[in-house]
């Protein structure tokens, strides 16, 4: 008797519904490999240097005060120093252009180009429900650093629970049609707006026209976000065995809320809901509630080099360490295929600062983990003709299974992590 491959799909679609399962061997032969999938963090006030970079490079390098804190991770990671955006510069203006690389962010004419993360989701996004996720912890007051082609800041959600609802609350069927009916009214105006559009193209100059381009191109991008959306909206979302997750309303709870955002990253990614995640630790104007800080983190990072207001920072920075070594925890407790789900997705953690007391955007702080790379070493580039950091995004992409050789400011891919 000649049995057809049992696959996972097959099984969920008798099931009668989308489940979170673990990788399971009698379900194996003729499965798809798992899915690649890449995670960025940015915390946009930079790390203190000297508890971050090692001094030595390669396999042996010395740990730091906050690579300690990733310990029982350090053969998973590699540590970047000397790598940054050429041309990127405009002080805290420099996270808007974390993930595009659009060269200086501070200028009057600036205008952004598209980030990576939405780079990838053009390319993949419509094999799972949502392209990609934005996300924020904190109240950002530039906007995330991921941006659409046209170099506009994509939203940001806040609220885990939000995420949740998003992601695993399934509407009623009367909610459902509603839903695809305002999606349907959006491709309406959109049709509208575009034919108006149009009937002005005639008699505009030149310039006119470029700007009457772009836009255009806008408007594509939004229907395919729009047709993306529909064809979803009727399918089952997952069932999950984890609870709805309490928002904490306290943001001065830094810890704690940046570990509840991180634990339902990790769901979407583990249910396949997305492959892409872009995740913004940004400024707290507030004074986080972590024992031995007593000012507010904005102003401590301009610390005139007063050895009492770095020793607050350190504190403040170790609390982000500890909610990355947690996140890596999450990815590497999901077992899936041979390995876990941090073999199959990239981690890049980083600043879009270095030392932000002298506001620096060169040598920038930079981890990567997981995605099956060749890990456990540091990574070391000439400090002062920096590496430039596009060449991971490249790296990134072509692991994705994204055929390019080139973004932004990229010279290559990044020499040292052969897998």
């Amino acid at each position: 008797m000649i049995h057809a491959p049992v696959t996972r799909r097959h099984f969920l679609r008798a099931a009668g519904a989308v489940l979170a399962l673990p990788f399971l061997e009698s379900l194996a032969w003729g499965a798809a490999p798992a899915p690649r999938r890449m995670v960025f963090v940015m915390t946009n006030m930079g790390v203190i240097p000297r508890y971050f970079f090692p001094q030595k490079a390669g396999r042996n390098f010395d740990s730091t005060p906050y690579l300690d804190l990733l310990k029982r991770h350090s053969d998973r990671l590699t540590v970047f120093s000397g790598v940054s955006h050429p041309g990127v510069d405009g002080n805290h203006s420099s996270e808007r252009s974390f993930l595009s690389c659009a060269p200086h962010p501070g200028s009057s004419n600036f205008k952004n180009s598209i980030s990576v993360d939405q780079f990838a989701a053009e390319q993949i996004g419509p094999q799972t429900r949502f392209g990609s996720l934005v996300l924020t912890v904190g109240r950002d007051h530039m906007g995330t650093p991921s941006t659409t082609r046209d170099g506009v800041p994509l939203p940001a959600e806040r609220s885990p629970s939000g995420l949740y609802r998003r992601l695993f609350v399934q509407g009623t069927p009367r909610e459902v049609e509603r839903s695809i009916d305002d999606l349907r009214k959006g491709h309406s105006i959109l049709d509208f707006v575009r034919e108006e559009a149009r009937s002005m193209e005639r008699g505009l100059s030149s310039p006119d026209k470029e700007r009457l381009d772009q836009y255009f191109t806008s408007v594509r991008e939004l229907e395919q976000r729009l047709q993306h959306a529909e064809a979803w909206e009727r399918r089952a979302k997952p069932v999950v065995q984890a609870p709805m997750p309490k928002d904490i309303p306290d943001d001065a709870e830094v810890e704690a809320q940046t570990n509840l955002m991180f634990d339902t990253m990790r769901l979407a990614l583990e249910t396949d809901s997305t492959r892409i995640v872009t995740v913004n630790l940004g400024p707290l104007l507030i004074t986080p509630k972590i024992a031995g800080v007593k000012n507010q983190t904005h102003a401590l990072t301009h610390h005139g080099n007063d050895e009492a207001k770095i020793a607050e920072l350190k504190k403040i920075e170790e609390a982000q360490f500890r909610s990355l070594a947690h996140l890596l925890d999450g990815l590497i407790g999901v077992k899936e295929g041979d390995g876990t789900l941090l073999d199959q997705t990239m981690l890049l953690y980083g600043s879009n600062l270095s030392n932000a007391n002298a506001h620096d955007t060169t040598n920038l702080p930079i981890l990567f983990a997981g995605g099956g790379f060749r890990h456990g070493q540091h990574l070391a580039f000439d400090k002062r003709n920096n590496k430039p950091l596009a060449n991971l995004f490249v790296t990134m992409l072509q692991r994705m299974g994204i055929e390019t050789d080139k973004f932004a400011s990229s010279t290559g891919t990044m020499a040292g992590l052969d897998a």
